[in-house]
This record gives structure tokens, sequence and C-alpha cells, in this order.
């Protein structure tokens, strides 16, 4: 089920984190997320086991253990603590009972896969335990899954420890394979030795006085008041004389009537049993409508009036029992030495199909779930069960009544709410399918609106983005200082007058991608593309002392790039003319519809011309832009004064080179 998978993932990411989690699941090629009633394939478990152990570097039986122990925790998270404190009061009865615990879920679990039309069952373990007469246990752990017996000690030793204080050592002493009704079944047996866990108090206590318990028992019986024991000793033989004539030793009615080491008086209790049975055949018959008595051999010898009712071929007394019904649960062969290994288990009987009546061979059989009573003076078995049945419907199917069970049978009131629980888990089921459908969808919302994101930032600069998503004004900013570069493709006229538009679109897109690559080598920001040409700012939106270092280098960068695109006319490579200028800008958001982020100002004019009054192949700088350059390890050469257009005589330069990069380090090469 979804629930053990969940646990699973739940243990990877509290312990290891969710990369490690998202590692794991790629590599067992499995989904990130499981529903709690949905089955899945065991292999699914067995191949987030395999590939934790590889991923974590640990043996599988340390990932098995560390699993049971935070399955035992995950199942107390999710409301089932309660239900697990209450099956028994020390560790025996609580291993003894588990069995009914997983009988108690079958009935929801599998209802609920019957609602949703699932044919799987809930195929759990079985344990048995055997007490030896050193105080430890012997468990036995049936399973149809091979290799998780594992899991067994983390689980039962977590128990242990919260339940009952008390730590277990747990090994395994004997492994076999064991021929069941459904095949071939894993039995392992394992020694469980324990050993009481003491406060600090306590322990000292114990290891400073060997015989503790014998001198607390001595000093008790001093301390109590002789008259009060006469009285308590004499209320105590009054009481059970009649019924247990067995004479107690003096310690041993100390004991009876005390709490040790607190001296709070107990009543003792010894059943009383009359001479005979004061209920007839019939009644018993009828009062307890599903019931069977039969002996060693399998012979019926008394049974209910339902259980005839539904199988009429108990009528005929001495009848042979697994004739007319098969063992569902525990899965053993049907004799009365497999029945007597696993009396404390609840046994679950199925009424077999050919022994039935004509007519009601198309109903579904008849489980009947309960527990079995050995009977040694008369060397019978008693069988007490109640029909097993989930829902009303199961009840309809089998043309039964909730008459037909008895009313101090609380099978009736099962039914009946285990019907309207059915309901809630349906819809919790519906809520957990929505919930991940609203989990898959968000994920992909997220994954769109980060494609968007980056569409828009590669529009406008983040920080204004950001503005604009909410609503707010973007006002206009200024920059006392930053670095312009224009650059345009030489002849580009005379090329898009002798080639096809779809060339000259293949020729600007090839040199654009390696120009917007550069961009991000030398983190400098792209303003905009006009036909040929391509500006590009530094030290705004984001002002940096280094935008002319950062501008110049991006320049040397385009001239190399250009060299590799080439000319569709002449088929060499296509040059460009580069110019830089250095100078203050006002930066703003213009229009609503396709905003664009531009810059405003005389800078923005004089790069222009840098570039329009430039040389094929050359990177031309005003003098402010070289003087921003001069002693940082770039190599210039003066050009000398010339006639600009609409600013008169300027004083220019050439950028050469990067005296300390490398090529590969200006075109972002690794």
């Amino acid at each position: 089920y979804g629930f053990i998978n969940t646990c699973l993932k739940s243990l990877v990411v509290e312990k290891y984190g969710e990369e490690t989690w998202e590692k794991l699941r790629l590599q067992a090629g499995v989904q990130d997320s499981f529903l709690t009633f949905e089955v899945y394939k065991d292999e699914i478990t067995m191949q987030l086991v395999d590939k934790a152990c590889k991923i974590l570097g640990v043996p599988a039986d340390v990932v098995l253990r560390e699993f049971g122990e935070y399955f035992f925790e995950f199942c107390k998270r999710s409301g089932y603590d309660h239900m697990l404190r209450t099956l028994g009061g020390n560790l025996y009865e609580f291993i003894e009972n588990l069995d009914a615990l997983h009988s108690y879920l079958s009935l929801s679990y599998q209802a609920i896969l019957v609602l949703f039309v699932c044919p799987q069952e809930m195929n759990a373990p079985s344990f048995r335990v055997e007490k030896k007469e050193d105080g430890s246990m012997h468990l036995h752990y049936y399973s149809d899954r091979r290799g998780l017996c594992h899991i067994v000690p983390g689980i039962i030793g977590a128990a242990a420890l919260d339940f009952f204080n008390i730590e277990i050592s747990m090994e395994i002493v004997n492994q076999t394979e064991e021929e069941e009704r459904t095949g071939k079944k894993e039995h392992i047996v394992f020694l469980v030795t324990q050993n009481p866990v003491f406060s600090y108090t306590e322990r000292n206590k114990f290891s400073s006085s060997p015989h503790y318990l014998a001198d607390t028992e001595k000093q008790i019986e001093n301390q109590l008041n002789k008259e009060d024991l006469e009285k308590a000793k004499y209320t105590i033989r009054d009481r059970g004389s009649s019924v247990c004539p067995v004479k107690k030793s003096h310690w041993k009615t100390i004991r009876g009537i005390i709490t040790l080491g607190k001296g709070k008086l107990l009543r003792g209790f010894d059943p009383v049993y009359p001479k005979s049975l004061w209920i007839d055949t019939k009644t018993f018959c009828n009062g307890l409508p599903f019931h069977m008595v039969f002996d060693k051999e399998l012979r019926v010898k008394q049974a209910g009036v339902s259980i005839q009712k539904i199988v009429p071929g108990l009528q005929t007394m001495g009848i042979c029992l697994d004739h007319y019904f098969s063992i569902v649960h525990p899965e053993v062969p049907f004799t009365i030495s497999s029945i007597q290994k696993f009396i404390n288990s609840q046994f679950v009987f199925q009424t077999r199909r050919e022994m039935m009546p004509e007519s009601w061979k198309q109903r579904p059989m008849l489980e009947l779930r309960g527990q079995m009573i050995w009977m040694d003076s008369l060397q019978c078995m008693l069988y007490l069960c109640s029909p097993l049945l989930r829902t009303l419907h199961e009840l309809e199917e089998r043309q039964m009544h909730i008459a037909d069970i008895a009313p101090h049978d609380v099978t009736r009131d099962l039914i009946l709410l285990n019907q309207q629980r059915l309901a809630e888990m349906e819809l919790s089921n519906q809520l957990e399918r929505k919930k991940e459908e609203l989990r898959i969808l968000s994920k992909h919302l997220e994954e769109e609106k980060k494609k968007t994101e980056a569409l828009l930032y590669a529009m406008l600069p983040q920080h204004v983005a950001n503005q604009l998503k909410e609503g707010k004004r973007v006002e206009a900013g200024e920059f006392k200082e930053c670095t312009i570069l224009f650059s345009d493709v030489v002849t580009f006229t005379n090329i898009c007058a002798q080639c096809e538009p779809i060339q000259i679109v293949l020729m600007l897109n090839s040199m654009y991608l390696q120009f917007d690559r550069l961009t991000t080598v030398h983190d400098v920001y792209k303003v905009e593309t006009i036909g040929d040409a391509y500006m590009v700012v530094g030290g705004v939106p984001v002002p940096a002392p280094t935008h002319a270092e950062r501008v110049a280098n991006f320049a040397l960068g385009m001239i190399i790039a250009a060299k590799g695109v080439q000319n569709p006319v002449s088929g060499n490579p296509i040059q460009i003319r580069v110019g830089i200028h250095t100078g203050p800008v006002l930066a703003g958001v213009v229009g609503e519809k396709m905003p664009r982020y531009c810059l405003f100002g005389d800078t923005v004019n004089i790069a222009s011309r840098m570039e329009s009054h430039g040389v094929p192949s050359k990177i031309h700088l005003s003098s402010s832009a070289y003087q921003c350059l001069k002693y940082k390890n770039f190599e210039m050469t003066e050009r000398g004064e010339i006639e600009v257009k609409g600013k008169g005589k300027m004083y220019t330069y050439f950028l050469i080179r990067n005296k300390t990069a490398t090529e590969n380090e200006l075109m972002g090469r690794l």
C-alpha cells in the first residue's frame, strides 16, 4: 500500500534531505508521492530499499531495521498510537495480538479496495510468539515477501522501548521456507531477550545492592502493621476458602494484598465456577448462533443455528469440518495440530463453494472470523466466531440480514459503523487524489512561471519586471556614470539587397545568439537590437565600478565571435564596427504595450557616433571611455582627432586587446 512507500519517503526526507530522496526515486524509477489506499507493486518498495543501500552505503539489514523503527513512529503520528498501545499489557501480549490488528485493518483496506473495484488483498505478515522458561521468547514471523524480515526487530524494538520501557535484542535463530496454503512462505524465528530500562537512580540502587528486591520484601513485611496484616489475611481467607483452598505461604499472602514498594491494598480475585453448566443445548446454540465444536478428527459435534442455516450440511452431525470450510487465516493446513500451534491467532474460515446448494453457488462465499478454544476435558476444539462482513452490500450479497447475527454480537454495529467509515474513507481518498492532482498542477504551473519569468527578465531588468508585475510605477533612474556600446554590420545594406530575407534573418540570429551569450559572460545589460544594430550598457540597471572593463571585454569578444559568422553574399566572415562611450544617462521604462527599458541622454548619442564613425573590425573609443580603461591592463592606440557629426572635433582611440585575458576567457569557454 502507498502508506508503506510514503513512510519510506518521509524517513529519507527527514533524515537525509529532499535531494537524497529525489536522487533515490530517480534511480529507482518511481513517482514522487503515493496515495495511502493505493496498491503498489512490492517491486517498488524493494527497489527503493535497494537504491537506498547503494546511495547511503549501508547494508540492507541496517536500512530495514532503521525503517522498522521509523515505521513504528510514523504509525503513531498517523493516528494509530492508541490502537497500538491497547494491544497488550506487556510485550508478549502486544506481539500476540498483532495478527488481530492486521485482521482489523484488512477490513478497512480491503473494503476500500472493493469500493474502487480492485482485486488485491492486504497480504499482511503473521506472528506467533512462544514464552521460554528463562523469560526470553521465540517470535515466529511468516511472510510472503522475502528479504524484509529485518524490519521486524526495528518495529518490535521501538514498541518495547516506547510502550513497556524495556530494551530488547533480537537475533535470527532459524530461517526456513514452509509450504502453506498460498505457496511458499518465509518462516523466520527470532530469539527475543529483554532487559528493563531503569532510571539513573534506580540503576545505581540495583548495582549497589544485588539483593534489592529481596531486601525490599523484608522491609515491607517488617513495616506492615501486624494488626492490619492479620485483618487482611482473615479477609482473604474468608473470601477464598470456598473457592481456592490452596494454602499460601506468609509472604505470598502479603504479595497478594499489596503492591511491591507502595503498600496499597489490592482486591484478590479467584473465579467461581458452577458445578454444572446452567444452560441447555438449544439455548446455547441459539444464543451463540455462530459457533462450532469439533474433535481431533475434525468431526463436527455441535454448531450454532445461524451456521447451520448458511451451511446446511452441518445439520448432519459427525461430518468433517474441512469438507465444508477452508482456513483463510492463518495460512496453515486444516489439522488439529496446526490449529493448536496457532491457538492464540484469530482464525478465518471460508465456506467451500462445491459443498453449497446449487442455487447458492453464485453467491460470494461466507467468511467466519473468531477464536479457537481447546477443551482438554472433552478433547475438542470450540470455534467461537462471527460472520466476517465489512459492509451492508456484502451482507446483501450473501442474502443475509442483521437479524441473522446475535444481538450481543458487535458485528452488527461494526457493519453499520464501517459503512459510515467507508463513506468517509472514500471522501478522504478522493481528497487525497485531488490533492495529488493539485500538487502536480502546481508543479507544472511553477515550471511555466519560471519559463515566463525567464522570458520577461530577458526583455526587462529583473527588479523592473518585478515592480511591473506588482502593478507599481517604475520611476526613471539617473546613473552618473556608465559605459554604452553600439555595433553594426559593415555593408549591411548591400548584403540585404543581394540576399533573400531568410538568409539575413539566419545571419543575424547566428550572430546575436553569440552576442547574447557574451552578455551573460561579462555581466552587461542588453538594451535592444534594431536591424543590425546591437546596444549594450555596463553599470545599468545595477551600478558597477567595473562597467568600462566589462563592456571593453564584451567588445573584444564580439570581434572574435563575428569572425565565426558567414557573409551570405561573399561567403567570408562578416565585419562589424563597435563604438564605446562613457558618461551619465537617465534610464526608465517607456510604454505600457511591449514596454522597453530605455536609456536617454547625450551619452547614448556619442556612443552611437563612435560606432558610425568607426572602422571595420575595430573598437572605437571616446576619450572618456579611454580614461576609464587607461590603467586597466588594456592595450589601446590613438586614432587622433576626427570630425564627429553633430559634435565637431573629438579625440578618439582604438581598443586593441586585453593584456591579461586569453581568447577563451573573453569568449567564456571552459
